[in-house]
């Protein structure tokens, strides 16, 4: 009688081997020059880019939350990917970063292939909307963790920036001015309010490409600004909402105002708002409302910064702006 393997265990070491063999390509495709060495070792070993004076290291971790709840149900993990880069790199990007490059972990009961594959492709093309490498990741085979068909992702993006150009909301001061920059949606927040007022009511499919539009990456956007000059602060707009994100950058003199008016609040938001009768307090506190990125700006930089930006996205405006005060956010509420 054969002895137990690790095969009968649940774990296939032959087909991880496989799908490490398959995804080595599409990693491949978003090196940047600085990457050294080959995919496949114990660890991934990057260069410093050319040109910097005095170099800081930035580096964030982050997840996709529940969001991947709507993934198993939709049988769909081609965009999940581009959500866990943008959760990662769209923290970096606060401190002025340029993302540098990105390690992924991805954990599952039993390895699907195919699966797993749909997942890392998402990946890398987050990767290369943000401009860094996939410099390598981790492949967990757990059973009897994950339930079967379902896994968790964890990413983790590191950046650099010039010391003396580092963003870290120390200038902000009354006069700054707030511009948004819009949102697409939910991104990867709020998921399991937005599941509980929108799924299960029979409508499912009618909001399942919606709920799965990935998370915009504002990579391109923040290194047009940085370039333009004149941005003192950089709120990147998660879990918490407008105000718990915008706080966590201001000094305790001021206040952000917005003028809720300014932007357009996605169908989404109202649609959850309307089916799960949730109050305006709640949802203040629990997604964008359709800003997903925040600049604060000096006022001399306005005009300048806005002429750069709106021809890369018309949307983005003028939202609010930074008063004395106690370091709080008022938002004003026109018409929603």
């Amino acid at each position: 009688m054969a002895g137990l393997t690790y095969k009968d265990a649940g774990v296939d070491v032959e087909a991880g081997d496989a799908f490490v063999s398959e995804i080595g390509p599409i990693a491949a495709a978003t090196s940047r020059p600085e990457v050294l060495g080959r995919l496949g070792g114990f660890a991934g070993l990057c260069n410093i880019p050319d040109g910097y004076e005095d170099p800081v290291l930035v580096a964030g971790t982050d997840g996709v939350g529940t969001k991947l709840k709507v993934a198993f149900l939709a049988d769909r993990h081609d965009t999940v990917g581009i959500d866990l880069v943008a959760m990662c790199v769209n923290d970096i990007l606060c401190c002025g970063a340029e993302p540098l490059f990105f390690l992924d972990y991805f954990g599952t009961g039993q390895l699907s292939p195919q699966q797993g594959v749909d997942v890392v492709r998402g990946i890398a093309e987050g990767c290369k909307q943000s401009g860094c490498a996939l410099l390598g990741g981790e492949t967990a085979e757990l059973p009897g963790f994950y339930s079967r068909g379902e896994y968790d992702l964890a990413g983790f993006a590191v950046g650099v920036v010039e010391r003396s150009s580092i963003v870290d909301g120390s200038r902000i001061a009354p006069g700054h001015v707030l511009v948004g920059l819009p949102s697409n949606g939910l991104h990867s927040n709020g998921y399991s309010l937005a599941r509980k007022a929108l799924l299960g009511r029979g409508e499912d499919e009618k909001w399942l490409d919606t709920l799965l539009t990935p998370t915009r990456i504002y990579a391109p956007e923040v290194k047009a600004a940085m370039r333009a000059g004149g941005v003192d602060g950089m709120a990147h707009i998660t879990g918490g909402g407008i105000a718990g994100n915008l706080s966590r950058i201001l000094p305790d003199t001021v206040t952000g105002r917005l003028w809720m008016e300014r932007w357009t609040r996605p169908e989404i938001f109202h649609a959850i708002q309307k089916a799960g009768d949730v109050a305006e307090s709640e949802m203040d506190k629990t997604f964008n409302l359709g800003l997903g990125m925040i600049l604060v700006v000096a006022p001399d930089a306005v005009e300048g910064l806005l002429s750069v930006l709106q021809t890369m996205d018309p949307a983005i405006s003028v939202v609010g702006e930074v008063e004395a005060g106690d370091g709080s956010v008022v938002i004003e509420r026109g018409n929603v």
